[in-house]
């Protein structure tokens, strides 16, 4: 499971490093990874201090530091 969460982490930090600050669901959509996995990602990069999560109008979006 630690690898299956780490590879996750590393397919949303791709994404947004190369497309920026994007939303919970566009990054969901854009990789194809589940639900479930983009939200370990997110706490496995948040833990890493690599990760900003704001929110913008209702949507939750992430960016990297």
């Amino acid at each position: 499971m630690i690898n299956a969460i780490s590879e996750a982490a590393g397919t949303v930090w791709h994404y947004l490093d190369k497309n920026g600050p994007s939303s919970v669901n566009k990054v969901t959509t854009d990789t194809g990874l589940s639900r479930n996995d983009v939200q370990r990602a997110i706490g496995w990069l948040s833990k890493e201090d690599k990760l900003c999560i704001e929110m913008i109008g209702r949507a939750e979006t992430l960016s990297l530091k």
